[in-house]
């Protein structure tokens, strides 16, 4: 009897987590499915944009990652060393070796707000907030709850991102929740963005932008943030032009897990593992 298949995967988020229920759907005994995570809490960070405006509670959207998986899957706590593709073996930092046959990486991104001159100094977390993390966005909803009104600002700081729409949909979530709470006419909502409109794709940014326009959401483009003063509530852009705030929400660089850089020929220097886009298989 030959054996199993032997696939690890690399990220137990929501892209792991499906890949191998399905995989293990499909394969049953004929796979050895192997997930590797380096914590045990399975974070469902669509909901993220939802916690500022009190419209979802922050337990709520964390589980345990191995009650997610597929009874059958093996689910292992550790940090990634590095993958050597040659081998074909991921090497954890305790030292154990994993082969596989097949390797799915599904790390997703790590975000970088250091990266950003200032971002993370005075005011972070305080007038100066990403929605990208629970933390971040928890952080939000308790400013923004006892904030009277004042000039917010969400800023993309560079692309790529992980869902591209969901700065704006920040910003019309921040339109109707001032408005639910009667002090709209007190705030003045602006969306910067890196982009020369306010999507990556012409027909959606020239129908969101009207949107932002009818609205009364004032729209910064080609705004390439470059640093933060949080002392004095500036977001100033790499062409020295300058948006005030008393609230900054903010999308951070994201880079690649850090495993794939010190992963010989894996990924590219942001960390990003190069893929071909019709197939996701890895060049």
């Amino acid at each position: 009897m030959p054996a199993p298949h032997k696939i690890v995967i690399l990220g137990g988020g929501t892209g792991g987590t499906l890949t191998a229920n399905r995989l293990h759907k499909h394969y049953g005994d004929d796979a050895h499915i192997t997930v590797v995570d380096v914590d045990d809490h399975h974070v469902y960070q669509p909901g993220f944009i939802f916690v500022p405006f009190g419209l979802a509670e922050p337990e709520r959207l964390v589980r345990s990652r191995s009650a997610q998986l597929r009874p059958g899957i093996h689910f292992i706590l550790g940090a990634v060393d590095r993958v050597e593709t040659a081998e074909s073996r991921v090497l954890l930092e305790d030292g154990t070796a994993l082969g596989y046959d097949v390797l799915v990486i599904a790390s997703g991104v790590r975000l970088i707000p250091e990266e950003t001159e200032g971002l993370t100094g005075p005011g972070w977390n305080e007038t100066a907030f990403t929605f990208y993390t629970l933390e971040g966005a928890t952080a939000l909803r308790d400013a923004l709850a006892s904030w009277d009104g004042g000039r917010f600002v969400v800023d993309v700081v560079d692309m790529p991102i992980k869902c591209p729409v969901a700065p704006l949909e920040l910003a019309f979530l921040a339109d109707w929740y001032f408005t639910d709470r009667g002090i709209r006419d007190r705030v003045e909502i602006v969306y910067a963005t890196p982009l020369d409109g306010a999507f990556t794709k012409p027909i959606a940014s020239k129908t969101l932008g009207g949107l932002l326009e009818e609205k009364g959401i004032l729209l910064e483009t080609e705004f390439a943030a470059g640093e933060v003063d949080g002392t004095a509530g500036l977001l100033k852009s790499w062409d020295e032009r300058e948006i005030p705030y008393d609230i900054l929400a903010t999308v951070p660089l994201h880079g690649g897990a850090e495993y794939v850089e010190r992963s010989p020929g894996l990924g590219d220097e942001l960390g990003f593992v190069p893929a071909d886009p019709h197939t996701m298989q890895a060049r």
